[in-house]
C-alpha cells in the first residue's frame, strides 16, 4: 500500500512540473482542470489512506468509535487540500504567465509569408472596413505588440507582380484568435489626376469572407510600452484611429492603473469608426478617458462627441498638462502641427512618438549632406537585373529610380517604417532623406528613403 501511494504522489508531482517546465498556457479554466486533477488524486489517496485504516482497524479492533469516523475525514481534507493546492498552481502559473505577457514576451513568430483566411468581414465607418485574418493551416498565432502592423500581399487582376501593404492591428489580445486589419478605403483626390488607392479599393470591393490573404509576421517599432507608469496620450485623426485600439487595450488589460488619454478627430460619426467599441473599453477602465473632437458634426450626432472643431496642441494640453507620453497617428499636416505644438509646449522629443499613413513628403538634404545626394551625377548599377544607370538631380530615391528604370522591387509604405523595400548594397554607399524606423539589416538599405551618398552604388536588385 506504501509503494502505490508513492507512486501515486510521484506521478502527480511529475505532470505538475512538467506543466510549470513547459511554460504551457494555464488560464482560468486549465486552472480549474488542474484542480480537478489535483482533487482526484487527493481523493485517491485519501480512500487509500481510508481502506489502509480498516484494514488496520480490523485487525486491532478499537473500542473508541472516534477510530473509526478519524479515516474517513482524513480522506476528505485530503481531496480538499489536493484540490485547493491545484487551483493554487494553476492561479499563480497563469499570474506568471500574465506577467511574462505584460514584460513583452512573444510566441515565436513564422518566416516568409503564410496564408491567411478572412474569417469576418465588419464596416465600421463609411470609410473604414475591418478584416479578420486567420491561419489557413490552422496553426497558432504570433503574439504581437500593440499597434505593430502586417505585411499582407495582394493578388490583383491586371497587376504584372503582387501588390505589397501594410497596416496596423487595430485590435489587442493577449493570446489572439484573430489579426485585424481595419482599411480606409482611398478615393481619387478631387481635382488631382492621382488614381484611387489600389490596394484599399480591392480590399474593400473584392476581398470577401473566405479570401486567402498572404501575410508576413507582425512587425514594427511604433509600440506602447505597457509597462511604463507615466500617463499616455493617444491622439489621432481618420484612420490613426487604428493603431490606438491596440495600445489603448493592450494599457487596460495589462496596466489598468496607468492614466490614459483617448482623443480622437473625426469628421463626424458617420466616419467616426470604434466609437462604441473604444467606449465599451473606457466603461471598464476609470483610467481611461476620452475625448472626440467633430470638425462637421451633423445634428444626429448630439451626444456623440465633446468639442467641435480639429484635434489641436491647446485641445490636448487643455487636457492633460502634467508629464506624459504622446502618440500620434494621422495624416502628415496633422501629425506637423502636433509636434510643432507640442514642442514649443516644452514636451521632449523623446516623450513624442507618432506615424503617418500618408506617403512621406519629398525631404531635402541639408548643406552637410555629399556632393552626390546634393543632385550630382552617380551611377547605379543594379545588379540582378543587369543595368546600370545615372542617378541625376531630379531623382528623389533609390526606389523610385528603379521603378523609372522598369524596375518593379518590393515596397509598402515608402517611408522608411515597414522594411519591405529593403534589400543589400553591394558596393558604395547611401545616405537617408528621413530617418528610418524599420529595423534595417547588417548590409542592407531602405531603397525608399535613400539616396546615393557615392558615385557609385550597386543594389541587389
Amino acid at each position: 500500500m506504501a509503494t502505490r501511494l508513492k507512486k501515486i504522489r510521484n506521478s502527480w508531482v511529475r505532470n505538475a512540473t512538467a506543466v510549470k517546465a513547459t511554460g504551457a498556457e494555464l488560464t482560468p479554466a486549465s486552472a480549474v482542470a488542474l484542480g480537478v486533477i489535483s482533487a482526484t488524486a487527493a481523493l485517491t489517496v485519501g480512500l487509500s489512506v481510508t481502506l489502509t485504516a480498516a484494514v488496520v482497524l480490523g485487525l486491532i479492533k478499537p473500542k473508541d468509535e472516534l477510530f473509526y469516523k478519524a479515516a474517513p475525514y482524513a480522506s476528505l481534507a485530503g481531496a480538499r487540500a489536493g484540490a485547493l493546492l491545484g487551483l493554487a498552481y494553476g492561479s499563480q502559473a497563469s499570474s506568471k504567465k500574465q506577467s511574462d505577457r505584460a514584460s513583452g514576451e512573444q510566441t515565436k513568430a513564422w518566416t516568409g509569408w503564410r496564408d491567411f483566411v478572412v474569417t469576418r468581414k465588419v464596416k465600421e465607418s463609411e470609410e473604414i472596413t475591418s478584416f479578420y485574418l486567420q491561419p489557413k493551416d490552422k496553426g497558432e498565432l504570433a503574439t504581437f505588440q500593440p499597434s505593430q502592423f502586417l505585411t499582407i500581399q495582394l493578388e490583383i487582376p491586371g497587376e504584372a507582380k503582387p501588390i505589397v501593404r501594410t497596416y496596423s492591428l487595430s485590435d489587442y489580445g493577449e493570446l489572439p484568435d484573430a489579426y485585424r486589419l481595419s482599411i480606409k478605403r482611398e478615393p481619387s483626390p478631387p481635382d488631382l489626376d492621382v488614381p484611387a488607392g489600389l490596394a484599399s479599393n480591392f480590399m474593400h470591393e473584392q476581398v470577401q469572407e473566405g479570401s486567402v490573404i498572404p501575410a508576413k509576421p507582425p512587425s514594427g517599432k511604433f509600440t506602447l510600452d505597457v509597462r511604463s507608469p507615466l500617463p499616455v496620450v493617444l491622439i489621432s485623426n481618420g484612420v490613426g484611429i487604428t493603431p490606438m485600439m491596440g495600445m489603448a487595450k493592450a494599457a487596460t488589460q495589462l496596466n489598468p492603473d496607468r492614466p490614459i488619454w483617448f482623443v480622437h478627430g473625426a469628421k463626424n460619426s458617420r466616419s467616426h469608426a470604434f466609437r462604441h467599441e473604444i467606449t465599451a473599453v473606457a466603461a471598464q477602465n476609470p483610467n481611461l478617458k476620452l475625448h472626440f473632437a467633430y470638425s462637421r458634426p451633423q445634428a444626429e450626432d448630439s451626444g456623440h462627441y465633446h468639442s467641435t472643431g480639429h484635434v489641436t496642441t491647446e485641445l490636448v494640453r487643455s487636457l492633460i498638462s502634467h508629464e506624459a507620453e504622446y502618440f500620434l497617428c494621422g495624416s502628415p499636416p496633422f501629425l506637423a502641427s502636433l509636434r510643432e505644438g507640442l514642442k514649443n509646449a516644452g514636451v521632449p522629443d523623446s516623450r513624442v512618438f507618432f506615424e503617418s499613413f500618408m506617403k512621406a513628403q519629398k525631404a531635402t538634404s541639408d548643406d552637410s549632406s555629399s556632393g552626390v545626394a546634393n543632385g550630382q551625377d552617380a551611377e547605379i548599377v543594379f545588379d540582378r537585373a543587369g543595368k546600370t544607370a545615372t542617378w541625376t538631380a531630379d531623382s528623389t530615391s533609390l526606389l523610385d529610380f528603379a521603378e523609372a528604370n522598369d524596375l518593379t522591387p518590393p515596397y509598402s509604405c515608402r517611408q522608411g517604417i515597414c522594411g519591405t523595400c529593403m534589400c543589400k548594397i553591394i558596393d558604395g554607399e547611401v545616405e537617408y532623406v528621413e530617418t528610418p524606423t524599420a529595423e534595417i539589416e547588417a548590409g542592407s538599405v531602405l531603397t525608399c528613403i535613400s539616396k546615393p551618398k557615392t558615385a557609385r552604388v550597386v543594389l541587389d536588385l
